[in-house]
């Protein structure tokens, strides 16, 4: 017999869980708060860890139609140029893992993941915010009442927090946890490529480090579009909201100082948006009886080693794979948190620690620097090999 799984989130998270859940023969009903079902923010990196899995749920001909296949990670010097790193991807990365590296437009993601959900009996439902759960027994039958803001009342057999770093679901379950704003604000925004330079900006993961601040470029759209990301070390974050306008004039006069084909870019983005960036220390749980957590909702992380999507399309397969193993959803919920909390903690801190290396923080990161160079210059798989960890990972 069918069983019935809210979700409350439609974004990336939320729908790849709808997809797996639906695979796996659940019946899915996606509660969204916005109006609309709509992504924001620019581009996002797809490691094989993450295409594994959308080949599994049937959409990676789909990703890759919208998206660019880089050639190289490479790891520049803010002033000089000069590499750091440089790490294959393109053919050579999908011989090594069994799935390509796909640059991709968020929102191009999220049309892919939202239209195969609806074609396959996928419900969804705007304007509904979920406000509070309660975890109850029907006829000795245990099940989870969601509460709505606007009244209603749904009743199913498991609900699925993804609902973001601001999660209502998470809020009830663990009232004490908090997200914390982390020193780092990013500006983000796509620029025509057809307005840059040809050649400006090479066809790979671009990363340029310097001291308090790094910035990454890519091709999004099949090349039609240059993703940019500029990160910057910032005191405090005051407003309530996640983002706000940027103002391009701060954008490019943070970055004044750095090589000319990183102001020769910023010369050409013409509207941005800038966030606060916020991550929180590793949960108590995820799971409370019929109630679990995923995504951003339970393992926030800054954006330094490309993995937070990664991560919730990981979590939408393990979830959907433990809730199909076992008979009792307590259970499959319980075993879905155990096979995921260790690996998104590690991947939490890998990112984490990136920030000073990145920004070019003391002593210690200059020698890491210095030894990840040395290291790239006799083999690009001994630089690369900490990443192998996150890559090679197939759910």
């Amino acid at each position: 017999m069918s069983r019935k799984i809210i979700i409350a989130g439609g974004g990336i998270g939320g729908l790849s869980a709808a997809l797996a859940l639906n695979l796996h023969g659940f019946e899915v009903h996606v509660l969204e708060q916005s109006d609309a079902l709509a992504e924001v923010g620019a581009g996002i990196q797809l490691s094989p860890n993450a295409m594994h899995v959308l080949q599994m749920l049937g959409v990676s001909g789909d990703v890759l139609s919208h998206g660019f296949l880089p050639t190289n990670a490479t790891m520049r010097h803010f002033q000089t140029a000069k590499e750091y790193l440089r790490m294959p991807l393109g053919d050579a990365i999908e011989k090594k893992f069994g799935a390509p590296y796909v640059h991709i437009h968020r929102a191009d993601l999220h049309r892919v993941l939202h239209h195969a959900a609806l074609s396959r009996g996928v419900h969804i439902s705007v304007n509904a915010r979920v406000k509070r759960y309660q975890n109850l027994a029907i006829q000795g039958v245990n099940q989870v009442q969601v509460y709505l803001d606007d009244g209603r009342e749904m009743l199913a057999d498991a609900l699925i927090g993804a609902d973001g770093i601001r999660s209502a679901v998470k809020k009830q379950m663990l009232p004490l946890a908090s997200v914390e704003f982390t020193g780092q604000v990013a500006w983000r925004g796509t620029i025509d490529a057809r307005k840059v330079p040809r050649n400006l900006v090479k066809p790979e993961a671009n990363l340029w480090i310097g001291p308090g601040a790094h910035l990454v470029s890519y091709y999004v759209r099949g090349g039609k579009e240059i993703n940019v990301i500029a990160v910057q070390e910032q005191k405090q974050w005051t407003d309530t909201r996640w983002s706000v306008q940027g103002d391009v004039k701060t954008l490019r006069a943070a970055f004044v100082n750095w090589h000319s084909d990183v102001t020769q870019l910023l010369s050409k983005v013409e509207e941005c948006f800038l966030w606060g960036l916020f991550a929180s220390r590793p949960l108590d749980t995820w799971v409370d009886g019929h109630v679990a957590l995923l995504g951003d909702a339970c393992h926030p992380m800054l954006p330094f080693v490309a993995q937070g999507a990664a991560m919730a399309i990981e979590d939408s397969a393990c979830l959907a794979q433990a809730l199909s193993a076992h008979e009792k959803i307590d259970s499959g919920l319980s075993a879905y948190q155990s096979r995921r909390y260790a690996r998104v903690t590690k991947v939490q801190r890998m990112a984490a620690k990136n920030a000073s290396l990145y920004h070019m923080q003391g002593a210690s990161s200059h020698a890491k620097l210095l030894a990840l160079k040395a290291a790239n210059t006799l083999s690009s798989d001994i630089s690369a090999l900490p990443m192998s960890y996150v890559y090679g990972y197939r759910v």
